[in-house]
């Protein structure tokens, strides 16, 4: 198999630099089946839509063995896909068709926790002298007294499950489903690092690391001094790198240079900065401040500012997320205007550093509204934004039915991709102006970013490479405001601008005038 080449790019180790990531939630991406589920074969059939956006990467959402009470993140065989997305054939015929286009395949990986269906869960829970006894955080106790005060991330009440069977507690930091393995086990660590080696062995290109920094937990399990709460999800023990760095080995035995990025869910930049090691650890890991910041220009040069002092003195490559299945979309969270929608995509896809879009992002959606009978999700919040893709504008939108496993969202008969790609000017043209320009631009995919001087309702910022110079600027207001580039007596040119204006670009001479209402602008150098 032939890795593919970035265009202007590195197919070496560094193609993760390069690379826009498209994250999939299958559910909710294709239904090929009419069950009113998405699955792989729908990916299949819209890769060709990727390909035409540009993006290239896309990260599946779980895809293994599960009894789906957390939709795939209660894993009960690491090494098969789910029949409800298809089978292994299926899942090879995928990587095929999307390495052909260029796209790298991304998986999903559950290090933390197994599902309580898992073989392995099964025989620990079978006798306190099962052979996998060991592999899962059991402790001994009294049955009305779990043995800490920490609490589960999503079920609400204790983290802690009593066993009749062998009369003990063990550890879930998510639902009773979802029992927490114990890393501090070598064969565990084995396991796992086999589960990983079976999907590079069929081509995939990376993993996501589903909270990854929870694997490691602190000696003698105790008491969260500030009480019960779902602060367990921050535990960021030391052990934890020492457990990275053998799964970067088993990453680097493979001659696609596989990536992985972690969900290491600590609000501190420099914290998370610590997760790459010396090189040697994580190749990425997201960025959460930003993801829940607020649409203002002082709070996105702060967080700007934040993670450069984090990760530059590291060398650590930076990533930019503004929505994903667990968040409300983020069209939804900045007020829900066309204008913002588009601002942030200029914002996301020229920052320094990658950018993951979450599927739907570059139709503008917002959330779906789900009324109390169909919601699914264990935690009761996250299912307006994992709502089914709208294809078409017929019924049902492209799916077999239009009774699906969730409804679809507000304004799917126009926002919907036949729809959008059908008007020039609109949101998916932007988005797919911006990755043709962040493709073909070193400065904007590897270049280094300095903030600029401007107005306070602007955030605005120089990348370079080189002789090579971008200068973007976002206006988070809905009212013109004044603008001047570096070296402002010099000539201009607009590569883009978020009001849909994607095509030829005109010189701004000077530059005299303001960013206009449709508030984001890419400027380069005129030709001289």
């Amino acid at each position: 198999m032939t890795t593919p080449t970035l265009d202007g790019g590195s197919a070496a180790g560094d193609w993760w630099k390069h690379a826009t990531i498209y994250q999939i939630y299958p559910r909710s991406f294709c239904d090929t089946t009419g069950n009113g589920v998405g699955d792989l074969g729908g990916v299949i059939d819209r890769l060709d839509h990727l390909a035409w956006l540009g993006v290239d990467a896309i990260w599946l959402s779980p895809i293994f063995t599960s009894p789906m009470v957390d939709h795939g993140y209660d894993v009960a065989d690491y090494c098969d896909v789910d029949p409800l997305f298809g089978d292994l054939d299926t899942f090879d015929r995928l990587v095929a068709e999307a390495h052909r286009r260029g796209i790298r395949v991304v998986l999903d990986w559950v290090p933390n926790h197994t599902s309580d269906r898992h073989p392995w869960f099964v025989d620990s829970r079978s006798s306190r002298t099962a052979a996998r006894r060991a592999w899962y955080v059991w402790r001994e106790g009294s049955r009305e007294r779990p043995p800490n005060n920490w609490m589960s991330a999503l079920s609400g009440g204790s983290a802690w499950t009593w066993d009749e069977t062998t009369s003990a507690w063990y550890l879930h930091l998510f639902t009773p489903e979802q029992p927490d393995l114990d890393w501090s086990n070598s064969e565990v660590r084995e396991a796992m690092h086999e589960t990983l080696r079976f999907w590079l062995d069929r081509g995939v290109d990376g993993f996501r690391m589903d909270v990854v920094h929870l694997i490691a937990k602190p000696d003698g399990l105790p008491d969260l001094p500030g009480g019960p709460g779902d602060v367990v999800i921050h535990i960021d023990e030391p052990e934890v790198h020492g457990y990275l760095r053998a799964i970067r080995s088993v990453l680097d035995e493979y001659p696609q240079q596989p990536m992985s990025v972690g969900e290491v869910y600590l609000l501190d930049p420099t914290r998370v900065a610590e997760y790459y090691g010396d090189h040697d650890e994580l190749h990425l890991s997201f960025n959460f401040s930003a993801l829940h910041g607020r649409w203002d220009a002082g709070h996105w040069r702060a967080a700007i500012r934040s993670a450069q002092r984090a990760f530059d003195p590291v060398e650590a490559w930076p990533t930019w997320v503004l929505s994903n299945h667990d968040q409300t979309r983020h069209r939804q969270r900045y007020g829900g205007s066309e204008r913002v929608a588009r601002a942030a995509a200029v914002l996301l896809l020229t920052l320094r550093g990658t950018p993951f879009l979450y599927a739907g992002e570059e139709l503008g959606l917002v959330d779906a509204e789900v009324p109390p009978e169909q919601r699914h999700d264990p935690a009761g919040r996250r299912d307006g934004c994992r709502a089914p893709i709208p294809w078409d504008a017929s019924s049902t939108h492209g799916w077999r039915r239009s009774d699906n496993w969730l409804p679809f969202p507000p304004e799917a008969g126009d926002r919907n991709l036949e729809t959008l790609r059908n008007d020039p000017a609109s949101i998916v043209h932007l988005y797919r102006a911006l990755l043709r320009i962040r493709r073909q631009s070193t400065a904007l995919r590897v270049g280094s970013m300095e903030l600029i001087d401007a107005d306070p309702a602007l955030v605005a910022w120089e990348r370079t490479a080189g002789d090579e110079r971008v200068v973007v600027a976002i206006n988070m207001t809905d009212r013109p405001v004044p603008f001047e580039p570096p070296d402002h007596s010099s000539p201009w040119t607009v590569a883009l601008e978020s009001s849909g204006a994607v095509g030829e670009r005109s010189s701004l001479g000077e530059y005299p005038g303001a960013i206009a209402e449709q508030s984001g602008v890419v400027l380069v150098p005129a030709a001289t």
